[in-house]
């Protein structure tokens, strides 16, 4: 049976693309929506890209008919822009203000559900899809991308295996098992049948069907040693020249954007492989905007920045015990540009050939960013995405439908690629102790 969804105007500046994301259900876009459109198509930002090629896309529509009628959407759907003219019920009537955009949205809905349809408001928008429960209308979040951050891929399982295979696996540097269960580049904690205390760390090579040992487990990247299981982990995917893409998840203080930066700097300033550490975060903002600061790009972006340059400080402290020595040795590889401190606003559009970028805080962009950023990695770059999807700003991404969740899901049996959800805060006592009971 088809359905019918009314859009909100945050679906459709969270992707354009959810225009034609109802199969053959049947689409109706408020009048409201697009003058809220029209109001964001002038920034310079994602939203305004979105808002921009949305209107586009709606213009190209237009040539199959009268948008006020419906036209027809290519899965045998059809689109149809609602006008306020139209509306026999209106919100006001149940004592909402009938000139906000979201009410006169809910009123879109109210007058098609007194036709005889059963309208489903989509809208990322928690509390305009609570008053259109309230006033019985069906609604949802828009669940295109979204992802189970309950059944996430954790990167790492444990194996059990006759003591026979983990002294042949320990004794050849290899142990051959096609498994339909584990993906590429899944990492293994191996235990003996008979003692369980017997280990052994692999990493799983789908392509050739068997496990292979950690090529840097006793890598100690800028003098950062791993603390843990995961940690190790980490440190070989970072260090892994054939792996071109990582993504770190994580609580706070498991460790992801420093371990991130130091074999950034191992690979970059000791073996030369990639030509600059660009280091980029998005600006999500608890006050004003960044643009209301005052000062050089450079001086706007030192606070954001600061967690940064704390762990590039942390790591320093390992090799350089004179703190004016690591002040001198920093400001060195930022003024050479070894060291390159970015906002992602400044990343888009370009090409970045043979760098190694680490994208932190990434839990706070959307698919589409996510997808861009990604895009942007010329011949010889490696990605690494960090973030913590229970910490995020961004008010229409939660701990499902963000970015980082995206690509894990997406890229998870893909060679290049390799993930790893870190547990244990090792930071220190209080900082563990904070990320458990708060």
């Amino acid at each position: 049976m088809k359905k019918t969804f009314v859009l909100d105007t945050n679906v459709i500046l969270h992707t354009h693309q959810s225009i034609f994301s109802f199969e053959e259900h049947d689409v109706v876009i408020p009048l409201g929506v697009i003058e809220e459109l029209d109001k964001f198509k002038g920034t310079n930002d994602e939203r305004g890209r979105e808002a921009r090629q949305a209107s586009r896309e709606l213009d190209a529509l237009r040539e199959k008919g009268n948008l006020a009628v419906g036209v027809p959407l290519p899965e045998g759907g059809t689109l149809q822009v609602m006008v306020d003219n139209e509306h026999t019920s209106s919100a006001a009537d149940y004592g909402l203000e009938s000139k906000k955009i979201d009410n006169r949205i809910l009123s879109c809905a109210l007058t098609l559900k007194e036709k005889g349809l059963k309208p489903i408001l989509v809208s990322k928008d928690i509390n305009c899809r609570i008053k259109a429960d309230a006033l019985g209308i069906a609604a949802e979040d828009y669940e295109t991308n979204k992802v189970d951050i309950d059944e996430i891929y954790p990167g790492w399982t444990e194996l059990v295996l006759p003591a026979a295979d983990i002294e042949a696996f320990l004794r050849d540097s290899f142990l051959p098992l096609k498994s339909r269960d584990l993906y590429k580049n899944e990492f293994l904690l191996l235990k003996a049948e008979e003692n369980q205390n017997k280990t052994a760390l692999a990493k799983y090579d789908g392509d050739e069907g068997k496990l292979l040992p950690l090529f840097h487990i006793n890598a100690k990247p800028w003098g950062v040693e791993p603390m843990n299981l995961q940690q190790k982990f980490a440190v070989e995917l970072l260090l892994c020249n054939e792996i071109q893409l990582v993504t770190l998840m994580g609580r706070a203080g498991t460790g992801k954007t420093l371990l991130a930066l130091a074999c950034g700097l191992q690979k970059t300033i000791d073996e030369h492989l990639y030509r600059k550490l660009l280091v980029s975060r998005p600006i999500m903002p608890l006050g004003k905007d960044i643009g209301y600061l005052p000062g050089t790009k450079d001086e706007k972006l030192s606070n954001w920045m600061q967690p940064i340059f704390d762990n590039i400080e942390f790591v320093m402290d390992k090799l350089y015990k004179n703190s004016d020595d690591v002040d001198k040795k920093i400001r060195f590889l930022i003024e050479s540009q070894k060291i390159q401190i970015e906002a992602i606003t400044y990343i888009r559009g370009r090409s970045i050939p043979k760098q190694y970028l680490i994208v932190d805080e990434a839990q706070n962009l959307t698919p589409h960013e996510v997808k861009t950023i990604i895009s942007r990695a010329g011949e010889g770059t490696k990605v690494v995405l960090t973030g913590d999807p229970y910490q995020i700003d961004n008010p229409y991404l939660d701990s499902s439908s963000n970015g980082l969740n995206y690509v894990i899901e997406r890229f998870k049996n893909q060679s290049i690629f390799g993930h790893i959800i870190m547990n244990k805060s090792e930071r220190s006592s209080l900082s563990a102790l904070a990320s458990e009971l708060l």
